[in-house]
């Protein structure tokens, strides 16, 4: 007979583990997800392991509870929840019905009531095993022979057990007198007062020789100290109504049974929707590793020809082209086959054979005539690896699709016609099977693959462009971003330099580095230990050192980045290990996985640049990711210096706007002091510090203008008042200051902030200065951390998208200008607001006169864009 277990969750607790565990995750939406990417992780490993019968996760239901009626300021010391944690408990919560897992909350009750009442009822329901899962040692009262208490420790997985056994073993208590251990020492954490000058050892020592706290206060005459004596007797209430606050209630009036929580798992096809929406990509690719695959309905059968070439006269204007490569990075891998659709038949030819076809061809690169694709980068990409260059792209599936709806995550061509609901497209797994391209078909099955896909691209061009038309979305896809895909498959053939010799004596130089730090590390703490290990790092820090403990009653010897920010006062050790972990992400990520992706023979990378991801507009960069190159340390800056032009006699040379996206900002919000400022060349973070801080210019301090600098930045991002606290080290009230001067400052950009939200909720979208939309249905929403998540992205999104649609058309019309002049430079990287070049030294002053016409003139606002330049023999030189 199965062993009957019930598992019980204590949500909050194990929310904010995660939340503050994991990084500020977000998904392509921009919604956060690392609270809720964690607590499914802790939820599903548990219950992977533990595989009970019955399962329940426990909520608190609001800020107060009978305990307030008690006490009014039990939990008075907490800061409010952080905005970006409490808008990601719908999503927890949606989570748990998928998983169909239940859960409950109470009114005037905490979610430790909730456990304690189903977990005393278990007991005597006849439940085998009863196992809690919280970051609360207060639920440890609980433990009996049948209730386990784990208390999370370390991440979202370590975990402490405790039992009675345990419990005696580690406090010498029982479960109960864990409760007269907190009326005792009491709990700052949720603002029990205890007694005064009573710690956990004094409070032990006193358990252990009276038993209770009753029986302490019976006896204060007998306790020795006269500190201590005169305490107890003064306090003598607040010990025992401090007891009262951490007794759980077990016999709280909760609706939920045992039958309630009944579990039997959950249906894959419940759970894979809410993980593609939430971007979690590992648990997505585990469940779809376990799901069946579907019987679809047989499709249609279509004529593919195989051929080597294609007669002139079949290839008409309009035709649909498709290519197809082995694996996602295109520009390294060997390519699948080419299929046609033209003059109503279909065509396949190997790559090989297209290599060959001066009759396609000709076709292909003939301007004149219209060419429909999937992926124009990736066909302009390949073709031109081999001198062929494509020309004449009017449609392309891929990048209209991304337009008219950005929040569709792409992943292959079957998806794409999935989204407008065009079914004669098998899925790639269909064909190939899991994973990547390497179980190649027979020819004739592959050929009728792709041939699929150059028909699809037909059969729907005609309804993408009348909903692009109605978008006003036509010339943002023809004007803007299919020219731009074909400057980037240009940039991502043509590759940047790497002075390979420098970067592996980085690699020799930095490994002496990281030795010598060890080695000051070792003499710091006075004894040698794995300084890559957190767990002998802790250790040394609050055991041997002696330093402060942060976090300790809940996480153990934390040693994370926040942990080591608030000791750097306290020892030189820490620094130094702030240090040696910089660089090791340096060496390994950075240097070691460049080394790894240059070309043997060239010397060069070649990035990819993704122009369907984001939300936003702005591009990405992939394999290697060469717009994240980290810039906060001299030794990740100096990574730049190996990038270099790839001929004799050239240099880098490197443009970037300055403060676009608050300019753009000026231009939308209509801001007659932000207008002003830009159009008489201000510096902007002084004078926002000056409106701030009520100086003048001359009194504006270096950290007035750095206060004043993130504000700027952080309205563009729809910063809380949580997330600039944290930016700047400041409290959460003290930010909300400056957000509120900064408004009286700028009074329009409130204006236009409270407009966008009621626009986009009586229209469902936002734009941008050039028509890019960006879909926002939650912002009706009637959950109010959903609804206040979307109206900051509604207030953000046509400044973040009007700046990177700046950027794409500078690099066309600079594209355009380069090609219509004989300067003798090449675009070779774009980074968020900045544009990389290789230029022959004699002729660094037109290219800079050039770049900062066009970028100055890319596209007209109320206020000047203004673009700063240099240049030098690496891009470190031209910073």
């Amino acid at each position: 007979m199965r062993v009957k277990k019930l598992v019980l969750f204590d949500g909050n607790s194990l929310a904010s583990r995660a939340f503050y565990a994991l990084p500020l995750l977000n998904n392509d939406k921009g919604v956060y997800t690392n609270a809720v990417y964690g607590f499914a992780m802790m939820v599903t490993n548990v219950i992977e392991k533990e595989q009970p019968t019955h399962v329940m996760v426990a909520f608190d239901a609001g800020k107060t509870t009978f305990r307030h009626s008690q006490y009014k300021e039990y939990k008075g010391g907490r800061s409010k929840t952080p905005s970006e944690l409490s808008e990601q408990f719908p999503f927890i919560k949606e989570l748990l019905d998928a998983y169909h897992v239940k859960h409950y909350q109470l009114a005037n009750y905490e979610a430790d009531d909730i456990i304690g009442t189903l977990a005393t009822q278990a007991e005597k329901e006849g439940i085998d095993e009863i196992l809690i899962i919280t970051g609360d040692r207060d639920l440890t009262q609980l433990a009996s022979e049948k209730i386990t208490v784990n208390i999370t420790k370390k991440g979202i997985t370590d975990v402490e057990v405790n039992t009675p056994e345990t419990l005696l073993e580690k406090f010498n208590l029982t479960p109960n007198q864990i409760i007269d251990l907190k009326g005792l020492m009491g709990d700052s954490s949720d603002n029990i007062p205890g007694v005064k000058g009573v710690g956990e050892k004094t409070a032990l020592k006193l358990l252990h020789e009276y038993g209770s706290v009753e029986k302490v206060l019976e006896n204060t005459e007998a306790v020795s100290g006269k500190k201590l004596k005169e305490n107890l007797t003064t306090y003598k209430e607040d010990a025992l109504l401090s007891k009262t606050l951490a007794t759980i209630d077990v016999s709280s009036p909760i609706e939920v049974t045992l039958d309630d929580t009944a579990y039997s798992g959950y249906e894959a096809s419940d759970v894979i929707p809410i993980y593609r929406e939430l971007g979690f990509k590992t648990l997505l690719e585990k469940e779809l590793g376990e799901e069946p695959s579907a019987q679809a309905e047989p499709l249609a059968e279509i004529a593919v020809e195989i051929v080597k070439d294609i007669p002139t006269a079949e290839l008409m204007d309009g035709a649909s082209v498709y290519v197809e490569a082995k694996t996602d990075n295109y520009l390294g891998s060997d390519i699948l086959g080419w299929s046609v659709y033209t003059n109503e038949k279909i065509y396949y030819l190997t790559h090989e054979a297209v290599l060959e076809a001066k009759n396609l061809q000709a076709f292909l690169t003939d301007e004149t005539l219209t060419k429909r694709v999937y992926d124009a980068k990736r066909c302009v990409a390949i073709l031109l690896r081999e001198g062929i260059h494509l020309k004449g792209i009017t449609f392309d599936l891929m990048l209209a699709s991304y337009l008219l709806d950005p929040s569709f995550t792409i992943t292959d061509f079957a998806g794409v016609a999935e989204l407008h609901s065009y079914s004669a497209v098998e899925n790639d797994e269909t064909i190939y099977g899991k994973g990547a391209k390497w179980a190649l078909p027979e020819e004739q099955i592959l050929a009728d693959h792709l041939g699929r896909k150059a028909l699809a691209i037909a059969e729907l061009e005609e309804a993408i462009t009348i909903s692009l038309n109605n978008n006003e979305q036509a010339d943002l896809l023809i004007e803007l971003e299919l020219p731009l895909s074909l400057v980037l498959a240009e940039m991502e053939v043509q590759g940047v330099s790497i002075d390979t010799a420098a970067l592996e004596k980085m690699k020799t130089d930095l490994q002496v580095r990281l030795d010598t730090l060890v080695a000051d590390i070792h003499a710091a703490a006075g004894t040698e230990f794995n300084v890559n290990s957190p767990k002998q790092l802790g250790v040394i820090l609050f055991e041997e050192l002696q330093l402060p403990v942060i976090k300790k009653t809940k996480t153990g010897y934390s040693t994370s980045v926040d942990v080591l920010e608030q000791l750097q006062s306290e020892h030189p050790i820490i620094d130094l290990v702030m240090t040696y972990r910089q660089l090791v992400k340096l060496q390994s990520t950075y240097i070691e996985g460049l080394l790894k992706v240059t070309d043997e023979k060239t010397h060069k990378v070649h990035t990819r640049f993704n122009q369907t991801l984001t939300q936003t507009g702005r591009l990405s960069s992939v394999d290697p990711n060469l717009q994240n190159i980290p810039v906060r340390l001299e030794e990740g800056r100096r990574i730049r210096s190996v990038f270099k032009a790839s001929q004799e006699g050239w240099k880098i040379y490197a443009a970037d706007y300055s403060q676009i996206e608050l300019r753009v900002l000026a231009h939308i919000a209509k801001d007659e002091n932000l207008i002003a400022a830009f159009n008489a060349d201000m510096d902007i973070h002084t004078k926002t510090a000056m409106d701030v801080f009520h100086v003048e210019a001359d009194e504006v301090t270096s950290n007035m203008r750095r206060q004043a600098k993130a504000v700027n930045f952080g309205i563009v991002y729809g910063i809380s008042d949580y997330g600039l606290s944290q930016n700047l080290g400041i409290t959460r009230a003290e930010a909300q200051t400056f957000i509120d001067r900064y408004f009286t400052s700028y009074p329009k950009v409130k204006t236009f902030m409270e407009e966008v939200v009621v626009q986009t909720r009586q229209s469902g979208y936002v734009e941008t200065i050039l028509h890019r939309r960006r879909y926002i249905p939650e912002i009706t929403s009637r959950n109010f951390n959903i609804r206040g998540f979307a109206e900051r992205t509604a207030m953000n999104t046509p400044i973040q998208g009007s700046a990177a649609d700046i950027i794409k058309q500078a690099m066309v019309l600079l594209d355009k200008e380069l090609k219509a002049t004989n300067i003798q430079a090449t675009m070779l990287l774009q980074v968020h607001d900045e544009l990389i070049f290789e230029v022959a030294e004699k002729d660094i002053e037109r290219l800079d006169t050039l770049v900062k016409d066009v970028m100055a003139n890319a596209v007209e606002l109320d206020v000047p864009l203004k673009a700063d330049s240099a240049y030098g023999d690496s891009w470190y030189d031209a910073k």
